[in-house]
């Protein structure tokens, strides 16, 4: 294989690689450092500005130095911190008094004071901007009795938060109630204009740590927080970039600074701290300076200091504005992201079960979320999709009580819908994939500590359902299927409700195999788990699923491995397939197990050697993206009486060519040495979407769409989105190692594409806005 263009383009990564940069939420932050300046990649964070030396106390009547936080308390904002209550109302001072936006404020534990008019202070409107940000919303409701009613916000205020708000100081300090109060884990909680008050069970009321939570969802504030960083006698204007800039893009920051020549830095912050120290000179007044897009998304604060000291700051001064894009000047890479994007977005469909919402992604020609079609195409929507979560919880909520899954869910205005095709052995391997996915582009821990007890109850179940799990080898089973397909093989037949039906079921004549697909599914599944449980620090249980996914793959490559690819499958039960040559049958789950773990460097690239022989005798064929190659006679399997569903060979899943199998395909062609094999695919789809104007679950050999019925809609997103993580993993060469780009393998393989010679890549999360974005020239 070719090995050698995979170390090039790794070295030539290394080598050109202009800058790179890693953002993530910080509802999610973890501090981790980031590669935030514009030098090569290894060079470390930008250090926090150098203040002078840690306040001392003074002889200044008027100063207060809290040792605490080293910052102190002067003039108005003293005189009203001391009279309104105090270190007991507001806690310690966290910053100095700074000057942000024209407008000079200073934050502590539990309030920011501002400084309007130069002389009376307020408790900044915290409380209104902390709702904001919250998903729920502020629903008006009627008086109660007992209560004091605002007809200005329509929200009642009660013992004993009515006494404690009065006793602060009312409207002109706290504001109007945002909403009525609520009871949450034992404390009672109300948010007003300026404050959040909070009363646990069986204690006096109290301000909420709100101003510390402001400061750390505030661009630059732990720059603010900085000990020793005070306030400059000098007063900066900062003018920054209103419209957003693309990460590693550049900006233009403007300063004003009335009367002053000579020397200042700009420092650019983000919620987590520098991202960018630029030393200007202020010549008349005013500076300038372009400074990069870096760190992480939405805005970033530019702080204004002079010898040491903070003159002011711009909170909004730069906008980073992430979406998922490529850009390297052909249309093949270009345009395949916001195409695939259109497809999928036509393939969703959302539900209420039991007052839980729940959003999916589909399959074109059904409204039914089934479990595989969501977690398949999560390989592309991850990189747009807010809700990666709603879903997979309603799977989890209907789990039965054996530790199986359901298939697919709906709920119709005429009842609910939910149900398992029997012969199906993959819906608990599919759920841990779905669970690892979502975790990765939310970093919510919490909700993955959710998810341990369903995802190992569904592993118990097939290692010890007698409908799942053959005891002589250990291995997963199910019937005789078209590899990982919902039918049994066989003539058309009676269902058991006395309707014509493909064998959807398990029954006295169903024959059994052992099928590879469902093996390395479940051995990759057991490895993602034991990722998952060592992050949240369960180490023995980790080590044994990966010892239990070690026993399948060492059994399956035993039993199926025939040195070139996994026999389509090997028969338990005695069955006569007559017309077809079943040890030379390559199934569509070759594909998929080029990118599942356990397979070896030797597998992967026989595999891929046996794709690219059966592409070069393809004959009329237009590509190698078999269903199952050599198909099954005419008339051999149960799919349907209806023309176009399998019953002829290149039909479906008896032949037909599927962009799923290309994509994955391509993925692994991409990470097993075979890059110009993996951009070729993707040429071939590209072209192929370009002619038909759409993406179709199959296609004959002769490369007409499979259109089998009205319901055949050229939106299909199976294939389409494997299609796009080939493009981000294999091409783009952006791999999560982990979650949240925390741990990432960046490895661009442009230069075995031929005619790129620069490209631009931010790969995002959706649930997250974590991001990793780099230049690449050749």
């Amino acid at each position: 294989m070719a090995t050698g263009i995979t170390r090039l383009s790794s070295l030539l990564a290394t080598i050109l690689l202009l800058a790179s940069c890693i953002g993530r939420s910080a509802a999610t932050a973890r501090d981790q450092p980031i590669a935030s300046r514009p030098t090569p990649p290894s060079s470390p964070l930008p250090a926090m500005p150098t203040p002078r030396p840690p306040a001392t106390p003074t002889p200044d009547p008027d100063v207060r130095l809290f040792p605490q936080t080293n910052h102190t308390l002067r003039g108005v904002f003293r005189r009203f911190w001391e009279k309104q209550g105090g270190l007991a109302a507001f806690g310690l001072p966290l910053t100095e008094p700074v000057q942000i936006d024209g407008t000079t404020v200073q934050y502590f534990e539990r309030a920011r004071f501002d400084l309007a008019d130069g002389t009376t202070v307020a408790l900044g409107r915290l409380g209104y901007e902390a709702r904001l940000r919250m998903p729920a919303p502020i629903v008006p409701t009627v008086p109660q009795p007992n209560c004091r009613f605002f007809p200005q916000t329509g929200h009642n205020l009660c013992p004993p938060l009515l006494q404690y708000w009065t006793h602060l100081g009312g409207v002109p300090i706290l504001g109007y109630p945002l909403e009525d109060a609520e009871q949450t884990d034992g404390v009672l909680r109300q948010y007003f204009e300026r404050a959040r008050v909070e009363a646990p069970d069986g204690q006096p009321a109290h301000l909420a740590r709100i101003g510390a939570e402001a400061l750390e969802q505030t661009a630059g504030g732990r720059v603010l927080q900085t000990p020793g960083l005070g306030a400059s006698p000098l007063q900066a204007m900062v003018i920054g970039q209103t419209a957003g800039v693309a990460p590693l893009d550049q900006a233009t920051v403007r300063v004003r600074i009335d009367g002053y020549t000579g020397p200042a830095e700009i420092i650019i912050a983000d919620r987590r701290g520098v991202t960018g120290k630029y030393p200007v000179r202020v010549e008349g007044g005013a500076a300038e300076v372009h400074v990069a897009a870096l760190g992480m998304a939405g805005p970033q604060a530019a702080v204004v200091t002079i010898d040491g000291q903070i003159a002011g700051i711009g909170s909004n001064a730069l906008i980073v504005r992430t979406a998922t894009t490529i850009r390297t000047g052909q249309p093949r890479f270009d345009q395949l992201l916001p195409t695939v994007q259109r497809f999928m977005a036509q393939d969703t469909s959302s539900y209420v079960f039991d007052g839980h919402y729940a959003h999916g992604y589909r399959s074109p020609d059904s409204d039914l979320l089934w479990l595989r079609d969501h977690v398949y195409q999560a390989k592309g929507y991850a990189y747009w999709e807010h809700d990666m979560t709603s879903l997979l919880d309603q799977f989890r909520r209907f789990q039965y009580p054996d530790g199986s899954f359901d298939d697919y869910v709906a709920n119709k205005p005429w009842g609910l819908i939910r149900g398992r095709t029997q012969v199906e052995a993959d819906l608990e391997y599919l759920f841990i994939e779905g669970v690892y996915r979502a975790w990765q582009a939310t970093g919510d821990d919490d909700w993955l500590r959710e998810q341990v007890d369903a995802m190992e109850r569904g592993l118990q179940y097939i290692r010890t359902s007698p409908l799942r799990w053959d005891d002589q080898h250990q291995l997963v089973k199910r019937p005789f299927t078209v590899d990982t397909w919902d039918f049994e093989y066989g003539p058309p037949t009676v269902a058991p409700d006395g309707k014509p039906s493909p064998r959807h079921w398990i029954d006295k004549n169903t024959k059994w195999c052992i099928f590879y697909g469902d093996n390395t599914g479940y051995a990759n599944s057991m490895e993602l788990l034991a990722r998952m449980l060592d992050h949240l620090g369960n180490a023995p249980r980790a080590a044994y699923w990966r010892h239990e996914a070690a026993g399948i793959t060492e059994r399956l490559n035993a039993l199926a491995w025939n040195g070139s690819f996994y026999r389509h499958m090997v028969h338990l039960t005695s069955v006569d397939v007559p017309g077809v040559d079943e040890a030379r049958q390559l199934s569509l789950s070759n594909a998929y197990a080029l990118n599942r773990s356990g397979i070896t460097e030797a597998q992967a690239e026989a595999i891929i050697r046996e794709y690219q022989r059966r592409y070069q005798a393809r004959g009329t064929a237009f590509s190698e993206w078999y269903s199952i190659d050599p198909p099954f006679p005419s008339g051999s399997l149960s799919t349907s009486q209806r023309p176009g569903w399998g019953k002829e060979p290149g039909e479906y899943v008896n032949g037909g060519m599927m962009p799923l199998v290309g994509g994955e395909l391509a993925r692994g062609a991409f990470s097993h040495g075979a890059e110009a094999y993996g951009f070729d695919i993707l040429q071939r789809y590209y072209s192929l979407v370009a002619g038909t104007g759409g993406s179709y679950l199959w296609y004959h050999p002769e490369g007409q769409p499979g259109i089998s019925g009205a319901d055949s809609l050229a939106t299909d997103g199976w294939g389409s989105s494997a299609m796009l993580a080939a493009l981000i993993e294999g091409a783009a060469g952006v791999r999560d190692d982990a979650v949240l780009f925390e741990k990432a393998t960046l490895t661009p393989r442009w230069v075995a594409a031929g005619d790129v010679t620069n490209a631009n890549v931010t790969i995002r999360y959706g649930a997250s806005d974590s991001y990793i974005a780099y230049r690449w020239k050749k």
